[in-house]
């Protein structure tokens, strides 16, 4: 590994090719200033899920859009950086394309990985804790590859318009940042979630996640943290992990 190169970060929720923000072109080059500038120390950037709104990629056609991000992506993979796409609720149909164009990793599911002499486990966040039965039901049919072999099978304008309309109406009570009390609930799950995976798993010592919009930081006990990553349309937040301090920040 280059020596110069002593970081790790993590971000998630950019939603890139929302509909929902006055100008998101300007959130996607935001988003590559940032990753321009932590390029020369990053030895692995993780991107924890909802990076695009909406992602499905058939056999030989992906999503238009995103040249800027994708370009970059390949860019750092090219110079060394690991990049590292986990999927999220938005952005589930990720296959091989990102792979071999961009040579990112991609994450189906929850990761333990040992990163600079800690452990973590990583996530998007809606994949673990309570969930309600239809969500459990709508994110196993997702998953199930004869239903995307089905979905695949529509013609694109009326996938798309469908997705990108699903979206836009799950937004309609706005991004505001704000912990509101039924955004505190599901943090609450995901606290509960990660004390319990602790009692078999005592080795973790950090658990980030995505998912919740929300820059979130406790101590779970005396080695443990759980945080939650904000996100890249209104906090424009990430997380820094040098093997000494992991810290959370925000984007100039």
């Amino acid at each position: 590994m280059d020596p110069s190169r002593t970081k790790i970060y993590f971000a998630a929720d950019a939603h890139l090719g929302n509909r929902w923000l006055a100008d998101p072109q300007a959130a996607e080059k935001r988003l590559v200033r940032w990753l321009d500038r932590i390029g020369p120390q990053a030895c692995a950037v993780y991107f924890l899920g909802d990076m695009f709104d909406y992602w499905y990629e058939y056999r030989h056609v992906a999503p238009r859009g995103f040249v800027r991000f994708l370009g970059k992506l390949a860019e750092l993979a090219d110079s060394g950086v690991e990049i590292h796409l986990f999927t999220g609720n938005h952005d589930i149909w990720m296959f091989d394309y990102l792979p071999r164009e961009t040579g990112a990793v991609i994450h189906r599911g929850p990761e333990i990985v040992d990163l600079m002499g800690k452990r973590f486990f990583l996530a998007h966040g809606d994949e673990v804790g309570k969930r309600p039965p239809m969500l459990r039901l709508l994110q196993a049919m997702f998953r199930n590859r004869i239903c995307q072999l089905l979905y695949a099978s529509i013609h694109p304008r009326w996938t798309f318009a469908f997705a990108r309309w699903w979206s836009y109406s799950s937004r309609k009570n706005g991004m505001n940042g704000q912990t509101t009390e039924a955004q505190e609930r599901k943090i609450a799950c995901l606290v509960d979630f990660a004390k319990s995976f602790l009692q078999a798993h005592p080795d973790i010592d950090y658990f980030i996640f995505g998912h919740r919009h929300v820059l979130f930081d406790t101590k779970l006990n005396a080695t443990s943290r759980l945080l939650i990553a904000g996100d890249w349309m209104q906090l424009f937040s990430f997380i820094e992990w040098d093997g000494d301090s992991l810290r959370t920040g925000r984007s100039d």
